[in-house]
């Protein structure tokens, strides 16, 4: 499960946008930019386990 979580942790850093790169304020995020952020914290953290 481990290996199919570091896939897919490679394909977002190559398809979805860096939020944090852009200094996006969580506070000030619409719910796109949020649900985007919790996806990409997940399969980090899962991938990292």
């Amino acid at each position: 499960m481990k290996f199919l979580f570091k896939i897919i942790a490679k394909i977002n850093k190559k398809v979805l946008p860096s939020l944090t790169k852009k200094r996006l304020d969580p506070i000030k995020a619409n719910k796109a930019q949020l649900a985007l952020l919790g996806w990409r914290y997940y399969v980090t953290k899962n991938s990292m386990d």
